[in-house]
């Protein structure tokens, strides 16, 4: 089973809200879904997301594929660079050593 993180679309007509939700990929797009894991009110200015980054974090873990606006909105909530920089710590905790520090060959 493939799943995605992506939109569900709530709210009235020309007043759209968006469910962040994870869902088989084979559902239709306001069919059945596994879990909410946030809220996406483009046309509110501020605080336009709500978004629950640790059940993001698990879903994206186990192979969970972000859709395209899903994937931007993520980025936005700062959950994305969060999770780069995490993975980054844990490289450099193995021993792994960073390009800016290597040796220069002369």
């Amino acid at each position: 089973m493939a799943v995605r993180i992506r939109l569900r679309r709530i709210g009235r007509k020309k007043a759209p809200v968006y469910r962040i939700v994870v869902a088989d990929s084979k559902s239709p797009r306001d069919g059945k879904f596994i879990e909410i894991i946030g809220l996406y009110s483009p046309r509110q200015q501020e605080n336009a997301i709500t978004l629950d980054a640790e059940r993001a974090n698990y879903w994206l873990d186990n192979g969970a594929q972000a859709s395209d606006t899903t994937r931007s909105l993520l980025r936005k909530a700062g959950v994305l660079k969060a999770r780069h920089e995490q993975r980054l710590a844990a490289k450099l905790q193995k021993g792994a050593v960073p390009v800016s520090e290597k040796p220069a060959a002369e």
